[in-house]
């Protein structure tokens, strides 16, 4: 799944042999600039001394609504012609989209429809409620709740805003991959969670063109891993949606997928699935030891280190992508309860 240094640094902004670039990226990054937080890159003690390499975090968990996804959300609305926004938003979510475009559309003062599937935490449904945008829930996987913004869209109007599968959704994504090489000029991995590719695209993007000799490696769960499965089959697939610790990489592709695929496809160099005890150690650990409150998602990078699933040389930034999990499940997770 490498890519040859060679074919990035021969990328131009007129001739894109991928749907997503650098300049897409450094546009999103002046388009947000005030309005989205640039996270702080922390160094950790603990996993530092456990890889024998200097490991960093980057805390997305600080963004206003407690995940990254606020960065490709307001990138996408942004982009948006005023005609467009007023109409309203519409969106499918696992809880942490629909909250950005929550979030965004009420700074900005237009309406906004969240579309979600029965999986989808209460903690999180709760929080894009209070947030003033109309909820569905409907069906049990996100293809579900897909297929109700499609109606919407046509029936009333709406415009939508994609959870990954969009340029201007990646390139804002992308925009973490920027400030890591920024702060880390010695920079020789990154391990982002993988879900529909958003994230991890739009970071390897980054990266790969500002420091083309780092590593950018996947981590997704092992229940429903939707890329993963499409990469091995050399196309997107169908897959079967499970709960998880880590329900906000949860959910497909989509089988007509135009950005992420070709992205993750082409640039990640590896991809590493956890199992669900795997997951909740990465969730103890960032709470006992780097005191912070992670959700599945969020924690899976370090999930992977703790496992040894990954052999790290050099310094290696660890995507801490949201903290919005149940507290109750939480504090289950905290005293080992079986899950």
């Amino acid at each position: 799944m490498t890519i040859m240094k060679s074919e990035i640094l021969s990328r131009s902004t007129e001739e894109k042999v991928l749907p997503v670039t650098l300049a897409d990226i450094e546009r999103a990054a002046a388009r947000i600039v005030g309005r989205v937080m640039r996270t702080p890159l922390v160094f950790s003690g603990t996993l530092s001394e456990r890889a024998g390499q200097p490991v960093h975090l980057k805390c997305e968990t600080r963004q206003p609504i407690g995940a990254f996804k606020l960065r490709g959300a307001m990138n996408a609305i942004l982009s948006l012609g005023d005609a467009a926004r007023k109409r309203g938003l519409v969106t499918a979510s696992t809880g942490n989209h629909g909250r950005a475009v929550a979030y965004t559309a009420r700074q900005l003062g237009v309406p906004a429809t969240i579309c979600m599937s029965s999986l989808v935490p209460a903690n999180k449904v709760e929080a894009i409620r209070v947030l003033g945008a109309d909820i569905r829930i409907v069906g049990r996987s996100q293809d579900d709740a897909q297929e109700e913004v499609e109606r919407l869209t046509k029936r009333r109007g709406l415009t939508p805003i994609p959870p990954f599968d969009d340029v201007n959704v990646a390139a804002g994504q992308g925009t973490i991959g920027l400030e890591i090489v920024d702060d880390l000029p010695d920079l020789a991995t990154v391990l982002v969670p993988l879900s529909g590719g958003g994230l991890a695209g739009g970071i390897a993007v980054a990266v790969k063109a500002l420091k083309p000799e780092a590593r950018v490696i996947g981590i997704s769960m092992e229940r429903g891993a939707a890329m993963h499965a499409a990469i091995a089959a050399g196309k997107p697939v169908a897959i079967r949606e499970e709960q998880t610790l880590a329900d906000s990489l949860g959910g497909g592709i989509g089988l007509s997928n135009h950005v992420t695929f070709a992205l993750c496809r082409d640039l990640l160099d590896d991809i590493v699935l956890l199992t669900e005890d795997q997951i909740a150690e990465g969730i103890r650990h960032a709470a006992r030891q780097e005191d912070m409150i992670v959700e599945g998602a969020g924690a899976i990078g370090i999930a992977a280190m703790l496992a040894d699933k990954i052999t790290l040389s050099g310094s290696t930034a660890i995507i801490i992508s949201g903290g919005n999990i149940d507290p109750t499940l939480h504090q289950r997770i905290l005293a080992e309860a079986a899950i």
